[in-house]
C-alpha cells in the first residue's frame, strides 16, 4: 500500500517527538500546519463508515483521540 503525504507526516512527527499519541486533529493540524485533520483523522479511523483505508484507531470520543493503527 502506498501512503498519502498526511500520514506520512503524521508518522514522521511521532517518530521525532513532535506528535504524541494519543492525539487529536487540533494536535495534528498545529503539528503539521493543515487544517483538515478533523476530517481526515474520523475519515480512515477503524470502522469507518465509508469503507476507507483504517489507519487510526479512535480511543476517545470527547475529546476526540486517535492512535496510529499498527501496519
Amino acid at each position: 500500500m502506498r501512503e498519502g503525504r498526511t500520514i506520512r507526516a503524521i508518522r514522521e512527527a511521532i517518530a521525532r517527538g513532535h506528535l504524541r499519541e494519543p492525539f487529536g486533529p487540533s494536535e495534528v493540524n498545529r503539528v503539521l500546519g493543515i487544517n483538515y485533520a478533523g476530517v481526515f483523522l474520523p475519515k480512515h479511523r477503524a470502522g469507518n463508515p465509508g469503507d476507507n483505508t483504517e489507519l487510526f484507531i479512535q480511543v476517545s470520543h470527547r475529546p476526540a483521540l486517535y492512535r496510529l493503527r499498527q501496519k
